[in-house]
């Protein structure tokens, strides 16, 4: 049993530096994005898309709540709440609503999924086995 204790030390360890890896990647993506964005803005005689600015923010967005879930995943102890999941979910569905304006059947089927997820959500928040005491204390979304 004591090796399968070290084993399972060496392999936390490794989990968490790579998490810790990802989130210097994801951070530096954030930096990245953040400086498109000031360039994009600050360069007037810049010709692009003016949907550009929307779609590196809510990227950046995106890459703000993973950071977020992943720093609560070694906060919680290796644990992912399920509730950090559908809010990426749903923020990459608002991000693909709000870019693509795609053609209108495509637009109800992206507010019913949407719909589902913030379903998904208001069922987690009723039901007691996904409540803890240490989650009271946090933050209501």
């Amino acid at each position: 049993m004591k090796v399968f204790g070290q084993f399972e030390k060496i392999i936390k360890l490794s989990v968490d530096i790579m998490i810790g890896i990802l989130v210097l990647a994801v951070s530096i993506a954030m930096g990245e994005g953040v400086f498109k964005i000031t360039q994009h803005v600050l360069m007037i005689n810049l010709k692009g898309d003016p949907n550009y600015v929307i779609e590196q923010m809510t990227t950046i967005f995106i890459f703000l709540e993973i950071i977020l879930m992943l720093l609560r995943y070694i906060k919680e102890g290796h644990h992912i709440p399920v509730r950090y999941l559908v809010l990426i979910s749903m923020t990459a569905i608002l991000r693909e609503l709000l870019l693509e304006h795609g053609g209108g059947i495509e637009t109800v089927y992206l507010s019913i999924a949407i719909l589902i997820l913030v379903a998904v959500l208001f069922m987690f928040e009723k039901m007691t086995s996904f409540t803890s005491i240490h989650s009271e204390k946090d933050e209501k979304i």
